[in-house]
């Protein structure tokens, strides 16, 4: 089993994006399940979201403390959360930076996921949405299938500037 933690802030799409990569794991054939973890938060607040994807059905539905990948969509929330607490021993992290972040014992990649969203206008009530952006970038990473990401986005949203947002992170990923 694959287990996957995201962080983000509320109004992000940190949720959306756990419910998509799971949409898409479900289209790749894979089993996997979506669950967001935060209470009466307002927009901006830290919110943390779980996914599991595997080969059989999955019968877990607890949070993850022991993730294989952690995704960051703000890193400002590393000053409050550590997200990194609990990622296995030579887990991935995925962190929207414009610059490369080193996590000593892990393996990091990056990419602008909110220039991206910028760019395609990908906006509301002033925050860039990167919930499409970042199913991109993780299809780069193997994590699905970039056909199943971008049927998945297209599924949940019928403007196509989602799927545009998928395929530039998808190109502009870092190794």
């Amino acid at each position: 089993m694959f287990e996957i933690r995201i962080h983000s802030r509320g109004g992000q799409g940190g949720v959306t994006a756990a419910r998509l990569l799971a949409l898409a794991a479900i289209h790749d054939g894979k089993y996997a399940t979506a669950a967001p973890f935060y209470g009466a938060e307002r927009r901006g607040a830290p919110i943390v979201s779980f996914v599991r994807i595997d080969d059989r059905p999955i019968r877990i539905y607890s949070q993850i403390k022991k993730p294989d990948m952690v995704i960051v969509l703000d890193a400002s929330v590393m000053d409050v959360v550590d997200v990194l607490q609990g990622l296995k021993s030579g887990g991935k992290v995925l962190i929207n930076s414009q610059q490369k972040k080193e996590f000593a014992g892990f393996t990091s990649s990056h990419v602008d996921l909110t220039g991206i969203a910028l760019k395609e206008n990908l906006v509301v009530s002033g925050s860039p949405i990167l919930n499409t952006p970042v199913i991109g970038a993780l299809a780069k990473q193997g994590i699905v299938s970039v056909d199943s990401a971008k049927k998945a986005i297209r599924e949940m949203f019928s403007d196509e500037r989602n799927v545009k947002a998928a395929e530039t992170a998808y190109q502009e990923m870092s190794a």
